[in-house]
């Protein structure tokens, strides 16, 4: 009985790992998305911040060098991406990049992928954010995006090649980051985080989580066991043999037990008194 009865506990708590190991994969690995989303998030309003401060400090303090010389410093889109490459250094896995369609600098230029987020907002110009995964050779990626929209900041160096800087012109030439148009979405903020450091803390919660859970089912099968045995098998197994003894008429035999559970006990009690009226009954024939 006892066999029987731990097969179908360890069937029955099987099923319940796999179900518990189901949901808990599915949870963390939502809390390490959007905990991956989050940190690209930061990344982006921190670009943003470098960007305005750029316009608004150090675009002034050079406007009267860009005379002489273009001063990329002055362009929030160089000075934001600058500051994500000194990250990316010691953070290699880490990438930001305002991939535009028609940029000035051609390391801006966006790649097919880039270039198929940034369309997705041409499309929907009420979109304020994407994200999604993709496979690089450095393992899954989670990416976050935000449109680029043209501001009158922007058009005094996009507009027109004649109403741009001189000096921009003689740097980078009047083939390439002119035409853009007032409000217009140019391009895409892009912050690439790895998935694989979220994944492997997210596995790590996983695997502790359901080896204390294992650890529990254990400890209640264990209990389930001795109660069993202490209640209900050891009892019935000295009943049986009492009761062997008995209908063999061996009258030295000891009284039934009356340990165990309470059925048991009762079952106890019930064989005693058969067994006393057994008496009785063989001593009035016996007379």
């Amino acid at each position: 009985m006892l066999l029987r009865i731990n097969l179908i506990l360890l069937v029955a708590f099987a099923l319940g790992m796999i179900a518990i190991s189901l949901v808990v994969t599915s949870t963390l690995q939502d809390n390490a998305a959007r905990e991956v989303l989050a940190q690209a998030g930061l990344m982006i309003d921190s670009a943003a911040a470098i960007r305005s401060y750029t316009e608004t400090e150090i675009g002034p303090l050079l406007d009267e060098k860009m005379v002489s010389a273009f001063r990329p410093q002055s362009v929030p889109f160089y000075a934001a991406t600058q500051n994500f490459l000194t990250l990316h250094k010691t953070h290699p896995d880490y990438s930001y990049k305002e991939a535009t369609l028609n940029p000035t600098n051609p390391r801006d230029r966006a790649t097919d992928w880039e270039a198929d987020i940034v369309q997705r907002f041409r499309n929907d110009s009420n979109a304020r954010e994407m994200s999604g995964t993709r496979d690089t050779p450095m393992g899954k990626v989670l990416y976050l995006a935000r449109p680029i929209r043209v501001d009158a900041g922007c058009l005094g160096c996009h507009s027109l090649p004649s109403a741009a800087p001189a000096t921009m012109l003689a740097r980078y030439g009047s083939d390439n980051g002119f035409g853009w148009q007032p409000n217009e979405i140019v391009g895409a903020q892009i912050v690439s985080v790895p998935f694989a450091s979220a994944e492997s803390s997210a596995a790590r919660v996983r695997r502790d989580v359901l080896t204390a859970i294992a650890a529990m089912l254990i400890g209640i099968l264990l209990v389930v066991n001795v109660s069993l045995y202490v209640l209900v098998i050891r009892p019935v197994r000295q009943i049986a043999r009492i009761a062997d003894q008995v209908s063999l008429g061996d009258t030295a035999a000891p009284e039934f037990p009356r340990g165990g559970g309470p059925e048991v006990s009762a079952l106890s009690a019930a064989f005693n008194r058969m067994r006393k009226s057994l008496d009785k009954a063989l001593r009035m024939l016996g007379d």
